[in-house]
């Protein structure tokens, strides 16, 4: 696991929050539901993701109804997110 990205989504509480509710294929307004974020703050944190490698859109360049997913690393930084808390609870 790349200890820096690990880093660069503990810095960021909305990059930590879209990362961990992640954990199945969601689309930007399930997020910005869920997570109780603006748009604008849900489209920069799954632009940084993205182009951190930790998720990716698998609806190519639609412009509506994107659906993001995490990729391998981004599973892996979610289960240490996951750990850290566990140790601090």
């Amino acid at each position: 696991m790349d200890i820096k990205k690990l880093s660069f989504v503990v810095r960021s509480k909305t990059r930590r929050k879209i990362l961990m509710a992640l954990e199945s294929n969601k689309m930007p307004s399930q997020l910005k539901k869920e997570l109780k974020l603006e748009d604008s703050n849900v489209a920069r944190g799954l632009r940084e993701l993205e182009s951190a490698g930790l998720i990716r859109c698998i609806i190519g360049s639609a412009k509506m109804g994107r659906i993001f997913r995490l990729t391998k690393e981004g599973k892996e930084i979610r289960k240490e997110l996951i750990a850290m808390s566990l140790q601090h609870s």
